[in-house]
């Protein structure tokens, strides 16, 4: 019997959402939105814990009485992106329909939704840290100089949120190259297990802290991402800002950025329902976003380009 369209667009689905968190060079962020609430469409619930602080202890009357507050704030998932395309029935069966759908789907994710879903994350992040004064500005990166400059934020950082939070690197590909060239910098780099969410993987770490090698195409603080009808944009896709700066790293707590990405929704009809070809159709509509809490914000800084 062949699989209704409404099982085919479960299984893209399911399938999709698991590319983006393994492939995603900022997939592990994901998992800090365990307690994150979506129902559908573009609105997220967060939970907001708020409690007293100590009070004094009275030996006769016991203890002051707290309170605790249990809330959820709504959050608007700011990139609403899609793309719909069509597989022509002379090329594609009912045979084989999963096969190649999966194929150009998953391609398409790929090359084009996971770069770009990369790329707004770690300008939003930049952005928000910079926001908070917690930029390194106009860093060009040397072998004489990394070493001493990563120490300096690292210890910026711990120095707020102490040295037992986990902490990540983020480093465009060119400077961790850079990196690697110091001078027996073999004494400060080990590998280490980096879990993401149900996703294991070995990465280098620099003096314990695992960094992350990312495509400098995707570290870049600001972006255009085309809406695909307006004049010279029918492509699609992204483009950095003509203002935009690189990005050398980003130090992080590894539970601040909390970053939400849905494949809502995969729709799929067949040449038969089709009204604009003999094809099947195969639409595709990406909600994602990320935000730092006010209270994890200490734990982030980014170190630009000039």
């Amino acid at each position: 019997m062949a699989i209704n369209t409404i099982e085919k667009a479960k299984l893209f689905q399911e399938t999709l959402d698991k590319q983006m968190a393994v492939m995603a060079t900022s997939g592990w962020m994901e998992a800090n939105a365990r307690n994150v609430k979506y129902n559908g469409g573009d609105t997220v619930r967060m939970p907001k814990i708020s409690t007293t602080g100590l009070a004094k202890y009275d030996r006769d009357l016991g203890f002051n009485q707290g309170s605790v507050t249990l809330s959820y704030d709504d959050y608007k998932l700011t990139q609403d992106r899609g793309r719909t395309f069509q597989l022509d029935a002379m090329d594609v069966d009912e045979s084989n329909f999963l096969t190649t759908a999966s194929n150009v789907m998953g391609e398409f994710q790929r090359l084009q939704v996971i770069p770009e879903v990369d790329a707004y994350r770690y300008s939003r992040i930049a952005a928000l840290a910079k926001a908070a004064n917690h930029e390194t500005a106009a860093f060009t990166p040397d072998a004489g100089n990394i070493m001493k400059k990563l120490d300096e934020e690292i210890t910026n950082i711990q120095d707020i949120v102490g040295d037992t939070v986990n902490l990540v690197i983020c480093m465009a590909t060119p400077v961790r190259t850079v990196l690697n060239s110091v001078e027996k910098i073999e004494r400060h780099i080990d590998v280490a297990n980096f879990k993401a969410g149900e996703v294991n993987t070995q990465v280098k770490t620099y003096n314990g802290i695992p960094i992350l090698s990312v495509p400098s195409a995707r570290m870049k603080t600001a972006y255009v991402f085309n809406d695909g009808t307006t004049s010279g944009q029918e492509a699609g896709g992204f483009k950095a800002d003509a203002s935009a700066k690189g990005i050398n790293w980003i130090i992080m707590a590894k539970d601040a950025p909390i970053a939400v990405s849905k494949t809502d929704k995969v729709r799929i009809f067949t040449p038969e329902v089709n009204q604009k070809a003999d094809a099947w159709k195969l639409d595709y509509r990406k909600f994602h976003d990320l935000w730092i809490p006010t209270n994890k914000l200490a734990g982030v800084w980014v170190n630009t380009g000039a």
